[in-house]
C-alpha cells in the first residue's frame, strides 16, 4: 500500500511541477494587449487554469503524505 501511496505522491509531484512550469511559460508569453486590453484575456484564463491545476495536485501530494504518515505510525 506504502509503494503505491509513494508513487501516486510522485505524480502529483510532477503534475504540480508540470502545472507551474506550463503556467510560467503562458506568463512569459503574455503581451501588452493581454495586459491593458479590456476584460480577462486568453491568456490570464490559462494562467489562472495552471494555478487552480497546481494547487490541486500539491493539495493530493499533501493528503497522500498524511495517509502515509497516519499508515506508518499505525503499523
Amino acid at each position: 500500500m506504502q509503494t503505491f501511496l509513494t508513487i501516486a505522491i510522485i505524480l502529483a509531484v510532477i503534475g504540480a511541477v508540470v502545472a507551474l512550469v506550463r503556467g510560467i511559460i503562458i506568463f512569459l508569453r503574455t503581451s501588452h494587449q493581454d495586459v491593458h486590453g479590456g476584460g480577462p484575456s486568453v491568456s490570464g484564463l490559462k494562467q489562472n487554469k495552471m494555478m487552480r491545476m497546481r494547487i490541486m495536485f500539491q493539495a493530493i501530494a499533501v493528503v497522500l503524505v498524511i495517509l502515509i504518515l497516519l499508515l506508518a505510525r499505525g503499523g
